[in-house]
C-alpha cells in the first residue's frame, strides 16, 4: 500500500467524509447548514467535494469532471468552444484566437444551470483556459438562479494554496472540521513521501525540466517546481507560484536535462503518448538530449494528475518520485475502495514507442 493509498481518505458519496487527522478528529456538523445541492465547474473542485463526503449533494458537473467514476452520471453544464480532440498547436491557436476576440474558451449551459438549480457553485479563476470564466458564471446566476446562489471561486498558485482552497471550500460548504481533517492528512502524506526521499536518495538531485505543454513548448508553474523539489529533483524552469511559460525550446535543449517529464495540461496518458511521439523527436536536437539518450523520458497523465489541484495531489508526488527515483510503479491509482478503473499515472517514452 502507497503512502497516498494509505489514509482514510474517502472518494464516497455518502455523506460519511471517512476522515481522520485532524484536531480532535472530525467534529458533527450541524445538517442545516451543509447545502443540499452543489454544482462544481471544475474537476478538482469534484474531486475536493467528494473527499469531503458531500458526493451525495452534487447535482451538476463539467464536461470534464470525471472522478469519481460515477459522477459521469450527472448533467454538466460547461460547453468548450474548441475541438479538445486537435493536436497541441491547433488547440492553441484555437484559444488564442477567441482569447484575440474577447472570447470565452467555455461556455455556460445556461438550462442545464437553471434545472440543476446548485445552492453552491465551485468554479476557478486561476487560469482563463481552464474554465469558464469567474464573471460569465455569477452572470449566469444572477439571470437564471436564486440570488442566495453563492459562488466559490478557487485559484490556487502553490501547494499551500492547493491545500488551503480545500480547507476554504470545507468552511463554504459548511463542515470546516472535515477541511482541517483532509488539509491534515494530505499535508502528513506529502511529508512523508519527501521524507523517503531525502532517506533514499543517492547521489546528486536530476535535473528536471517538466513540459505542460508541446506546442508551443511550456514548462511547469505554480505547484509543478514545489512537487519536483519535493521529489527530490532539481527544477530547471518555471516558477514556484507563477504561471507555466511558453518557452523556447533551444532554451530546454542548452538546459539538457537529465530528466523530461512530458505532462501536458489536460491529457490522459494516451493522449500524451501520441503527441509526444508525433511532436518531440522532430524538435532540433531531440536524440541527442541526454534525457533522450539514457531512456529518462517520462509521458504522464496530466488530466487526472499535476494539473488538477486535489486530493490527488498526493499521487502526483509520488508519481514524480517513482520517475526520478525507480520506486515500483503502480498500475494505476487505487485510492478509491474496490475501484480498478482508474488509469496508469505513467510509462518511459521508450515504452510507448513498443506499443
Amino acid at each position: 500500500m502507497t503512502a497516498a493509498s494509505a489514509g482514510s481518505l474517502a472518494w464516497r458519496g455518502d455523506g460519511d467524509a471517512g476522515l481522520t487527522g485532524g484536531k480532535g478528529g472530525a467534529e458533527r456538523e450541524k445538517p442545516a447548514r451543509i447545502p443540499r445541492r452543489i454544482g462544481s465547474l471544475l474537476p478538482a473542485a469534484t474531486e475536493i467535494v467528494c473527499a469531503l463526503g458531500l458526493g451525495d449533494r452534487l447535482v451538476l458537473r463539467s464536461h470534464e469532471c470525471d472522478y469519481p467514476p460515477w459522477v459521469a452520471k450527472l448533467p454538466y453544464a460547461t460547453v468548450p468552444q474548441v475541438d479538445p480532440s486537435r493536436g497541441s498547436g491547433s488547440i492553441d491557436r484555437d484559444i488564442q484566437a477567441l482569447i484575440r476576440k474577447g472570447l470565452s474558451v467555455y461556455e455556460v449551459d445556461e438550462h442545464a444551470l437553471k434545472r440543476a438549480g446548485p445552492q453552491v457553485i465551485i468554479t476557478q479563476d486561476q487560469c482563463q483556459v481552464c474554465a469558464v470564466p469567474f464573471e460569465r458564471i455569477q452572470d449566469a446566476v444572477e439571470r437564471f438562479l436564486d440570488p442566495a446562489t453563492r459562488v466559490l471561486s478557487l485559484s490556487p498558485t502553490d501547494l499551500d494554496a492547493v491545500l488551503d482552497d480545500m480547507a476554504r471550500a470545507a468552511r463554504v460548504l459548511g463542515v470546516p472540521q472535515r477541511g482541517e481533517a483532509l488539509v491534515h492528512q494530505l499535508r502528513h502524506q506529502l511529508d512523508e513521501l519527501a521524507a523517503r526521499v531525502r532517506r533514499e536518495r543517492a547521489g546528486p538531485p536530476s535535473r528536471v525540466v517538466t513540459l505542460e505543454w508541446l506546442d508551443p513548448v511550456m514548462v511547469g508553474g505554480n505547484w509543478m517546481p514545489e512537487l519536483v523539489a519535493m521529489a527530490g529533483g532539481e527544477n530547471l524552469l518555471g516558477t514556484p507560484g507563477r504561471h507555466s511559460p511558453v518557452v523556447e525550446w533551444e532554451e530546454v535543449r542548452q538546459l539538457d536535462p537529465d530528466v523530461l517529464v512530458v505532462v501536458p495540461c489536460g491529457f490522459t496518458l494516451d493522449r500524451t503518448r501520441k503527441e509526444a511521439q508525433e511532436i518531440l523527436p522532430r524538435l532540433p536536437g531531440w536524440a541527442q538530449l541526454s534525457a533522450v539518450q539514457s531512456g529518462r523520458v517520462a509521458l504522464v497523465d496530466g488530466h487526472h494528475y499535476f494539473n488538477r489541484p486535489g486530493p490527488r495531489i498526493v499521487e502526483s508526488l509520488e508519481t514524480l518520485a517513482q520517475i526520478l527515483h525507480g520506486w515500483p510503479r503502480e498500475e494505476g491509482d487505487r485510492e478509491g475502495e474496490g475501484d480498478r478503473s482508474a488509469p496508469t499515472r505513467w510509462e518511459w517514452m521508450d515504452e510507448a514507442g513498443q506499443k
